[in-house]
């Protein structure tokens, strides 16, 4: 993972913060120091960063969304 793809993911964990536990608080607080410092990330620290992504922004897949629109109006 490039330096910009990492500081993507980070600033945009940054608007789910009130939403985390005090772990992921403090563990993501360590990696947008590192971040800021222009630190590269070590793969412990760059796992977790995904692991937040995925957790807070998972992936829908088409049909799940497609699922959720008609669940939405009324169809079915």
């Amino acid at each position: 993972m490039t330096s910009v793809e990492q500081r993507k993911m980070a600033q945009r964990l940054k608007h789910v913060m009130t939403k985390m536990n005090s772990d992921e608080r403090q563990s993501f607080e360590m990696i947008l120091k590192r971040d800021h410092d222009d630190e590269e990330l070590d793969s412990l620290t760059m796992a977790k960063l995904k692991q937040l992504h995925v957790k807070f922004f998972p992936k829908n897949s088409k049909q799940a969304l497609e699922d959720k629109w008609k669940k939405l109006t009324g169809e079915e």
